[in-house]
């Protein structure tokens, strides 16, 4: 049985959410919003970049498939694949791409930070998750 967080939870732990509520409250993105929140929604997009989903089909059954563990995972209530559809069709996408571009800007930071200091730097290429769906401004899938 799992004794800590999932792979999943760990690695969202590291996402500002309070300078992504700011963002969200500057473009009214949960405004009338009861249950899917911006949040849920990247985090349901997050989930289907990382395991690789080819399609909203593909990620809504698997998101659904975890349904006793949404509250650990942080998508929200239930997720279903005409409301992901339809909330990545009619919700600001400025949102994530500033959010995208404030995780770039706190990036490039730590990294010249430690390059400085450590001469550290990345061998291989750097996987930026959140820029790929979001700063295109299409969304997913």
């Amino acid at each position: 049985m799992n004794q800590g967080k999932y792979v999943f939870a760990q690695i969202s732990f590291f996402l500002p959410q309070r300078v992504f509520d700011r963002i969200v409250a500057n473009y009214k993105g949960n405004y009338k919003i009861r249950h899917f929140s911006c949040w849920n929604q990247m985090m349901c997009m997050m989930f289907g970049q990382l395991s690789n989903r080819d399609s909203l089909s593909d990620l809504a059954l698997t998101i659904n498939a975890h349904s006793a563990k949404f509250y650990h995972l942080g998508f929200g209530k239930g997720i279903s694949k005409p409301n992901l559809a339809k909330t990545n069709e009619k919700r600001d996408w400025h949102i994530y791409q500033e959010y995208a571009y404030h995780l770039i800007a706190v990036a490039r930071k730590l990294c010249l930070a430690t390059h400085n200091e450590s001469g550290f730097s990345f061998s291989n290429a750097v996987y930026g998750f959140l820029l790929g769906y979001f700063s295109t401004g299409k969304g997913c899938c």
